[in-house]
């Protein structure tokens, strides 16, 4: 007579723990941080997102008719206007208008580059510097004092850039003074690249810094202690200890400029040459261009495709830079 064997019982599968009440209430005060951002998010990126069809559409503003259930003028000409397929790429790509778009692009992509190496070097030896100074006032003066220019208009700076560099500005009064020629900032392209570096250089420094020194404050003090006993001077310090505890902000916030690589600061470049027509070719960027099209006669089409191309390849380019980390860093991935 042969036993039958129980079969063991298996433990129900594990419940999804679902948010209620409790939890919410819980994480209120993150959730209350989070909300300002959520909102903005919501509104300026994600609410107008439908309009990228006006792309793929010669958008002409129409008044809707009275019988008509929108009466938004822009969503009814958005919806109501003609679809042309890729009609408005093609104007980026005439024969008139290539030498120009590639142009741009080029000037977009060699400025922040520029940018991009400029500002994660001297923002991290930034943050190192105010790091290691002993008196924690003068550091937090110091540091102050490097941010206070985020908060200054390019309007301002342009005014301050023609005053220093017009043909009649203070550069050029000094330089007629000791007997030497003037320097046309205004109608040589050459000096735009300079221009541009110093000036995001100036503003954006400080406030890069920033994330940086909130990592490098949160590194152990013990971890530095112990390498001064064994002998190790502030270098080998930074490459042994501070330098990798970096790595993973540098490689997150790089991924994220990679995808602004084809946008650029609008107001810097469109206010500081102060519609010197003779730098055109320094100082234009996609964004001039694309703003630049929709202050003329250009049909929206046109500025909306370059718009369009920009998002895409910054798309693109998160996605390529994040799977090259991902196979490389595994751990420094962005998802």
């Amino acid at each position: 007579m042969t036993r039958e064997v129980a079969s063991p019982v298996k433990p129900p599968p594990p419940k999804k723990q679902r948010w209620g009440a409790d939890k919410v209430y819980t994480n209120l005060s993150y959730l209350a941080m989070v909300l300002p951002g959520a909102i903005w998010l919501f509104l300026f990126a994600y609410l107008p997102m439908p309009g990228i069809i006006m792309a793929f559409k010669d958008y002409k503003l129409a008044r809707p008719p009275q019988n008509d259930w929108i009466q938004n003028k822009f969503i009814y000409s958005l919806i109501h206007s003609p679809w042309v397929g890729l009609e408005n790429f093609r104007y980026l790509t005439l024969p008139t208008n290539i030498e120009n778009t590639l142009l741009y692009i080029r000037n977009t992509i060699s400025y922040n580059l520029l940018f991009m190496v400029a500002g994660l070097v001297l923002s991290v030896a930034l943050a190192v510097i105010i790091f290691e100074l002993t008196n924690r006032f003068f550091a937090k003066l110091y540091h102050s004092i490097l941010f206070l220019p985020y908060f200054i208009s390019w309007i301002v700076v342009a005014y301050v850039v023609y005053a220093l560099g017009s043909s009649g500005g203070i550069i050029n009064s000094l330089f007629t003074a000791v007997g030497g020629g003037p320097i046309e900032v205004y109608k040589e392209a050459s000096y735009w690249p300079f221009i541009f570096v110093i000036a995001n250089i100036w503003k954006y420094t400080g406030n890069g810094s920033i994330i940086y020194l909130a990592t490098i404050t949160g590194i152990p003090r013990e971890l530095y202690e112990a390498a001064a006993v064994d002998g190790a001077g502030k270098w080998r310090q930074f490459t042994q200890i501070t330098l990798p505890h970096l790595i993973p902000v540098i490689v997150l916030l790089q991924i994220l400029a990679v995808g602004r690589i084809l946008g650029s600061d609008f107001d810097m470049f469109y206010t500081l040459p102060n519609g010197a027509a003779l730098v055109k070719d320094a100082t234009y960027t996609l964004d001039v261009f694309v703003y630049s099209m929709l202050r003329s006669a250009t049909p929206l089409g046109y500025p909306a495709a370059a718009a369009f191309v920009q998002s895409v390849f910054g798309f693109i380019l998160i996605l390529i830079t994040n799977y090259i980390v991902r196979k490389t860093r595994p751990e420094l991935a962005l998802f």
